[in-house]
């Protein structure tokens, strides 16, 4: 019997996490009041400290207020279970400590029944090491997750909580970001939209934008055209991309236009990048999950300098849209699959089923609790969708085709 559930959200944000709190706290409310109900604080930091605040029955009457903001009011942290060295750097466990241990512990002497964590791929994967731990050493306890990431790139999970909010978001972002096309003359504009390997939100993003776009009227007697406020390359990891074709593509597009703009998914040609720096002999920075750090490494700068002197742009601006839009409030769609989410992971929770749920793609996208051992980060764009050739034929991009292997 379910006495007691704890609720974590970790990795970067996405505009799901408060709501998505907020769903569970509700549900467990509706159906089985009697649950006491506890948060970890910054995720698996809050876990490993056993840094918690309590659900008291007013946050319990009050829980619909979380609906309506973004970010995560407990917390988020980036911390990996399974790295030792850098979880002992951190002071979150004493050399020696097996950190897996210690969060199974914790969650005993804790008396949680359920650990319900809300995240991405790294997340979840942590989630799902943590429940291979409990079953393997006999910990009574059941793990649910939910899955949360603007990239929308969790295997096999169709939709992931957030992604289309984070979507129009990057799309009312870009309306203020393009409009400064004509601060100068023959101006080059990069909107780097997060997605390290996966394109679905830079693409979704573009797709929003010119949706917005469609809504409105021009006035070209006066220089407000379409063709000046339109996106006109679209970059995604999955495709390859010919900078010296596109450099003369998009060079036609200043001449005649007066502008450039490029919506950039910041894992695009991330390999070249790379490649260039480890060339140079530059260390490239890693995160604690080994991912490259790319607000240090800066892929809209590098195609911004790849572009400007080919396309003889005279003015330069990159701009992201990442912390904007991932920090956003859950709009009505995805308001809607949150509830969808949580009500069943509530519900699996109660019955002991454990696994990350989500909309299955593997199984005709039926909703469902999918088992730890089938969830996977790294999920690719599909660039042959309609919806994404046929923006690319709308603003004269070749057709995509797809980037080398790694």
């Amino acid at each position: 019997m379910v006495q007691k559930v704890a609720i974590l959200t970790a990795g970067g944000f996405a505009p799901c996490l408060s709501s998505a709190i907020g769903g569970l706290i509700e549900r467990y409310t509706e159906i089985a009041p009697e649950v006491e109900i506890i948060a970890y604080r910054h995720g698996y930091q809050g876990l490993l400290k056993g840094d918690y605040l309590e659900v008291t029955d007013s946050v319990r009457k009050n829980a619909a207020l979380l609906h309506k903001f973004g970010g995560s009011p407990v917390g988020n942290s980036r911390v990996k279970l399974t790295n030792v060295k850098d979880l002992v750097k951190r002071g979150l466990v004493q050399e020696g400590e097996d950190p897996l241990k210690v969060a199974a512990d914790r969650l005993v002497a804790d008396g949680v029944d359920v650990l319900h964590t809300i995240g991405g791929d790294d997340t979840n994967t942590t989630a799902a090491d943590l429940a291979a731990f409990l079953a393997s050493n006999d910990y009574p306890l059941t793990v649910v997750g939910l899955p949360k990431t603007i990239d929308n790139d969790v295997i096999p999970i169709k939709q992931s909580l957030g992604a289309w909010t984070a979507a129009e978001q990057g799309a009312i972002f870009a309306r203020n970001v393009v409009a400064e096309h004509n601060s100068g003359s023959r101006m080059l504009i990069i909107h780097e939209v997060m997605g390290r390997h996966c394109g679905w939100l830079t693409a979704a993003t573009a797709a929003e934008y010119r949706k917005w776009l469609d809504t409105q009227e021009w006035l070209p007697e006066i220089g407000l055209s379409r063709e000046a406020w339109d996106v006109h390359a679209v970059y995604v990891p999955e495709a390859e991309i010919d900078i010296a074709r596109e450099a003369e593509r998009l060079g036609k597009v200043m001449d005649e236009v007066g502008n450039v703009t490029i919506f950039l998914s910041e894992g695009a040609g991330l390999d070249a990048i790379v490649a260039e720096l480890e060339a140079a002999g530059e260390e490239v920075p890693r995160d604690p999950f080994g991912h490259v750090k790319l607000d240090k490494v800066n892929p809209g700068k590098w195609f911004a300098d790849k572009f400007a002197k080919r396309l003889d742009a005279e003015k330069v601006m990159v701009q992201k849209s990442g912390y904007f839009s991932r920090s956003a409030a859950a709009n009505d769609a995805d308001l809607a699959l949150i509830r969808e989410c949580t009500d069943l992971a509530v519900d699996c929770a109660l019955r002991g089923e454990a696994g990350v749920v989500g909309q299955d793609e593997e199984n005709g996208d039926k909703l469902s609790a999918i088992a730890f051992d089938r969830i996977a980060g790294g999920k690719a764009f599909d660039i042959s969708t309609d919806w994404y050739t046929a923006m690319l034929d709308g603003i004269g991009q070749d057709a995509p085709k797809p980037a080398p292997a790694h």
